[in-house]
């Protein structure tokens, strides 16, 4: 048995007993939904009993009854699992979600601090919905955390010592409330634990030392499948980052002779750019073009040469600037938003700035899918072409257009009030603004996939040609490692759900009728 050979089959056997592993401890441990809390200060105010020493104080700290015997603790509660949590999650009878414990001590006051990039969680700590303290307990209410958001307690506490026992009670569906080792403030507890750390460092040395063989050996012809030539993607933008990553991945595999060529302008044009070609070619009696056109959604009836494949779930989002502090609309609201009706986030509750709709231009695939599967109809007339004043004064509300997903995501993260949408893991990544809930669903690819989730704005993304190209083509053989092949992995890593994994089949074949 060659040497590679050896490799490999201790890197299989690892990498079955750790998944192994990996399988048993995610069905005995629950760790999609996780809340963490760390205590990062506990420090006296008042004279430091344990070590017998008196404290020196000044001002309030000295003046104030109770401070003999005070102490200041900083908790941090972070969510961090591998899901969002909704106010719904916390599973308590009680208004509040959960309970901080401070044995021995009495609570006399707490302030709460929060990252500057979430202060929507501020809006949750009010009385109405059970922030309080009475004695040793502090009732903290029912706070949506999104994954890795957190917020911190600064508690003044009387009585006891530092380093009485501190603990947070509390349930979470499908969840776990738990303690993380105490760290220095702000300092991100491990990702993994030392086993999972150890079976990765194994793993990655057993493929870094096979891969060393191979490329030492490396006279073997390209993978099954591959072609030369030239080929053209074009359409969808919001797909576009798919594409890119999936051609550069597949020149590197094919040993660098195909040529694939991103040329993203929109689903709409790619469309006509391919049956244009399809058009010229079948005139030069050429066969099918090297063309693949992405849309997200259906092709335009009338097409009858456009062969279609269906590739990915795209999930979209609404989108608004930070200023606007709503995380949820109706469909209705949205409707009537898009219809000009309502000028002012006040209207729906929100703070009183005008209303601002950032658009897609015609072609764009993802203002289709919004107009199709959101506002069963199409946008008003365009009325700013700067999208801060209004070029039509005549005009109920600001809308204008733009020609990519990028251009919309910087233009509502910069520009008080405004509304827009975009494809889910670009919006995810943007700073400055925050995706909508839709009906009080949440976008999210893994909630649709699970069929937890009847999110509305998602679509089919589709890959079509001019008619069936050749078996041995270029576009054929792209298409195959797209949709079923190594391009599957970027596909999930950008936000999208394959068509060609089981749930994937079952929700590409329902959504494909709509």
């Amino acid at each position: 048995m060659s040497a590679e050979n050896l490799v490999a089959v201790a890197t299989a056997l690892l990498g079955i007993i750790a998944s192994g592993v990996m399988v048993w401890y995610e069905r005995r441990v629950p760790r999609r939904k996780r809340v963490g809390y760390r205590v990062q200060m506990d420090n006296p105010v008042g004279d430091d009993v344990r070590s017998g020493r008196a404290n020196r104080r000044l001002g309030l700290f000295d003046e104030d009854p109770g401070m003999s015997d005070a102490t200041l603790v900083l908790l941090r509660i972070e969510n961090d699992g591998s899901q969002g949590i909704d106010r719904d999650d916390y599973t308590g009878p009680e208004v509040h979600g959960l309970t901080a414990v401070f044995a021995g001590r009495t609570v006399r006051g707490v302030s709460v601090t929060q990252p500057s990039d979430t202060d929507h969680l501020m809006d949750h700590f009010t009385a109405a919905r059970g922030f309080a303290y009475d004695g040793n307990t502090l009732r903290i209410p029912r706070v949506p955390l999104n994954r890795g958001d957190h917020f911190k307690l600064l508690v003044l506490l009387s009585g006891g010592d530092v380093g009485d026992e501190i603990r947070l009670v509390g349930g979470l569906r499908d969840g776990e409330v738990h303690p993380n080792r105490s760290a220095t403030p702000d300092e991100k507890p491990p990702l993994f634990s030392r086993a999972a750390r150890l079976i990765t460092i194994a793993l990655t040395a057993s493929v870094v030392t096979l891969a060393a063989i191979v490329v030492a050996q490396d006279d073997t012809p390209p993978p099954i499948g591959c072609a030369s030539g030239t080929l053209t993607l074009t359409g969808s933008t919001a797909f576009a980052p798919v594409l890119r990553e999936v051609a550069a991945k597949y020149e590197r595999d094919c040993g660098g002779d195909p040529v694939i060529d991103v040329d993203a302008h929109g689903s709409t044009a790619g469309i006509r750019e391919l049956t244009a070609a399809g058009d010229r070619a079948k005139r030069d009696s050429a066969g099918s073009p090297p063309v693949v056109a992405l849309s997200d959604g259906p092709k335009p009836a009338g097409l009858p040469d456009l062969r279609e494949n269906r590739v990915a779930v795209s999930v979209f989002a609404l989108v608004v600037n930070d200023d606007v502090r709503l995380t949820n609309l109706s469909t209705d609201d949205v409707r009537r938003l898009y219809r000009g009706e309502i000028r002012n986030w006040r209207q729906l509750g929100g703070p009183d700035l005008p209303v601002r709709l950032v658009s897609r231009d015609a072609n764009s695939g993802t203002r289709q899918v919004f107009q199709r599967r959101v506002l069963g109809r199409g946008e008003i007339a365009n009325s700013s072409v700067d999208c801060a004043h209004k070029d039509d004064p005549t005009a109920t509300v600001l809308r204008c257009e733009l020609d990519s997903t990028e251009q919309v995501l910087a233009t509502v993260a910069g520009l008080p009030g405004a509304v827009g949408y975009s494809e889910l893991n670009l919006a995810a990544r943007a700073k400055g603004l925050h995706a909508l809930r839709l009906d009080g669903d949440p976008p999210s690819v893994d909630a649709i996939e699970h069929g937890t989730s009847a999110y509305p704005y998602r679509e089919i993304e589709y890959a079509y040609t001019y008619g069936r190209p050749p078996a041995d083509s270029l576009a054929s053989s792209f298409l195959t490692y797209l949709a079923r092949g190594n391009g599957q992995d970027v596909i999930r890593t950008h936000g999208h759900l394959p068509c060609w994994t089981p749930e994937g089949l079952t929700l590409c074949a329902q959504d494909g009728g709509g």
